[in-house]
């Protein structure tokens, strides 16, 4: 699992490649550090290259939205592929983030 943060047109973008399973998520989270620091700035989630979610995956992904929010920011996701955008609408997180 590869998670690379960038900044872009004045949001913050973090690129997962590979598969976000449970063994992936605690380097993950580490990599996501810069996100917490965000101030205002709109965050895309980049899953193009995201082959899998876990549960922990997700978790990781509810714990951005749920720093993103209070600081003013919105967070994205772009770039799902139809088996993740299922695990999304089966879990309901579908309704808690808005895409690109």
């Amino acid at each position: 699992m590869k998670t690379t943060i960038l900044e872009k047109d004045g949001a913050l973008v973090a690129v997962f490649e590979g598969r976000l399973d449970t063994a992936a998520s605690v380097q993950t989270s580490k990599d996501l550090e810069p996100l917490n620091a965000c101030s205002g700035q709109d965050i895309i989630l980049d899953c193009t290259h995201l082959e899998y979610i876990s549960s922990s995956g997700l978790r990781l992904f509810l714990g951005v939205l749920k720093n993103a929010k209070p600081k003013g920011s919105k967070v994205f996701l772009t770039g799902l592929n139809d088996d993740l955008k299922s695990v999304f609408a089966m879990t309901g997180f579908i309704n808690l983030f808005e895409f690109k």
